[in-house]
Formats: C-alpha cells, structure tokens, sequence
C-alpha cells in the first residue's frame, strides 16, 4: 500500500515524551529486549479507551524477557500525555501513532491495538501505508461498526451512548465500579480491578466524553478490505463492550486473510482475564515470517 498522506514530522521533545505537529506531548516507554527467541523484533501497543500505556503490562513485561523490543504510548489526553482539549477523531488519532513510530523510526513492526485503539491503528494504516508495520493485531476491538444505524439494524442504540454520557457528566466513579467485575471476569482480583479503575480515573473527562463520540460514530467496514497485513483478531465471546458478534467476528470476514481467535468465556478485558494466553498468541504472532 502506498502511504496516501505525509509523514508526520515528529520528534523527541524530551525523554519520554514525543511532540506531535499540532504541540501534543504524547508520553511513551520503550522497553528493550531482555533476551530470548524475539531476536529484536517491536512490538507496538495501542492501548484501550480511557486507559494508559500501563495497562499493557503484563504482555510487555513478559514479552520483553522473550527478545522482543515494546513500546507503548499514552493516547493524547490519557495518562502522561498532554490534555490538549482537541484532536480526538481518528485521523488525529492516527497521526498521533504515526508520530510515535516516525519519532522512534520503528519499523517491522507488530501493531497491535486494543479496543478503540484497533480503530487507530486500522486508520492509521489507511491513512499512512503499512510500509513499516509487517502485522496487525486487533484486541476486543469496536471495528468494524458499533452504532445502530438502517444499514447496521443490529449495532448499539444511541440511548446507551447516551446514558454513558449522563454518567460522565455526574459519576463516573460510579460506573466505573458498578461495570468493573463484567469488564475484567469473575476471576480477576479486587486489587488488579482497583488498578485498572485508578488509571481510568486519571484520563481527562474531556478526552473520555470526545473519544466516546468517535467510537460511536466510527465506521470501518470499507477501509477493513484495504488491509494488506497479516491479521490477528482476539476477543472474548462473553465481551459485553463490544459484542463478538457485532465486532470480531464481522471484522474478520472484511479483513483479508485475517485470523480470528476466541477465548471462550472470556471478557472484554482479555488483557486481565486471559494475560498470559493473550501474551503468548502476541508474541507467537509477532514471531511469524
């Protein structure tokens, strides 16, 4: 695929941190390989609606030890990243993600993009080319259309998006607690579901209410045929965020020659649930020539 749009002219601002065209810092880590059969190869995480780079962790970390180089990003208005007010549709988005690999020149790269962050890379990669990503993974992703709409009579009612919206507006913590245990599974424990809400709490309201109104407008189901990268699709079958249904498994069937994976029992957050399941079919795919 030949890259359609500009390169993005990013650069280093200071440690830690990349500065996008538009005077974001975007706060990154870049793990180096510890050693082990990954032999170099990078690993490029996206991570979930409102959640940091943190959350990756416990593929990172693993994976890291394995021989492979990881890196991870904070969306623009998530963890350490500045709250810039704006620039939360998916082409901002994706030139956000083109600046973390033109800043750190990766390539060869394993992009691999949960939840909202599959959306990203998918625009990222019909937006920029796929010069430098060798494969796609896409985790519990919202692709390729959630909303409900006379062409897609069976996404989700506006009336949901909605009521989200009210929650943000009044108590966030609230529904937080109360959509916790369904997100991460009946066996995560109540420390790791602590952690995952503490670092949703400290994403911009702004940033949470705007990107919301992405995903839910987000269409994908003509721009998932023009991906020319092997793909890998994981998601839970008992996901109650983006139902298998609705997502993954119509994703696959755009996708060509895309390989769709499920955890049975599974919830949407698969990165907790089934870490090291999810860690190894990662690494395993990142591993294949």
């Amino acid at each position: 695929m030949s890259e359609k749009h500009r390169r993005t002219h990013a650069e280093i601002a200071r440690p830690g941190f990349i500065a996008t065209t538009d005077g974001v810092e975007l706060f990154y880590r870049d793990w180096q390989p510890l050693g082990g059969p990954g032999n170099g190869r990078t690993i490029l995480f996206v991570p979930s609606y409102s959640l940091p780079s943190d959350m990756w962790a416990y593929q990172m970390l693993p994976l890291a030890r394995q021989g492979f180089r990881c890196v991870a990003y904070d969306r623009r208005g998530h963890g350490r990243s500045s709250d810039p007010g704006g620039g939360y549709d998916y082409d901002t988005l994706a030139d956000d993600l083109a600046a973390v690999i033109d800043a750190l020149d990766l390539s060869d790269i394993t992009l691999v993009g949960y939840s909202m962050g599959g959306a990203e890379a998918v625009r990222y990669l019909t937006r920029h080319g796929s010069t430098r990503v060798a494969r796609l993974a896409l985790i519990a992703s919202t692709l390729p259309m959630l909303a409900k709409t006379h062409d897609n009579p069976d996404g989700i009612d506006r009336a949901y998006v909605d009521a989200f919206q009210q929650d943000l507006l009044t108590d966030y913590p609230q529904w937080l607690a109360s959509n916790a245990r369904p997100f991460a599974g009946p066996d995560a424990s109540e420390s790791m579901i602590d952690w995952v809400g503490e670092m949703a709490l400290r994403t911009s309201h702004q940033a949470l209410f705007a990107c919301n109104e992405t995903v839910s407008h987000g269409d994908f189901r003509n721009e998932l045929r023009d991906i020319d990268v092997p793909t890998l699709i994981v998601q839970g079958d008992r996901d109650v965020s983006n139902p298998l249904e609705l997502t993954s498994q119509r994703t696959a069937r755009l996708i060509p020659h895309a390989r769709l994976v499920v955890y049975e029992g599974a919830p949407h957050g698969v990165f907790l649930s089934d870490a090291a399941r999810l860690t190894a079919d990662i690494g395993a795919f990142a591993s294949a020539s």
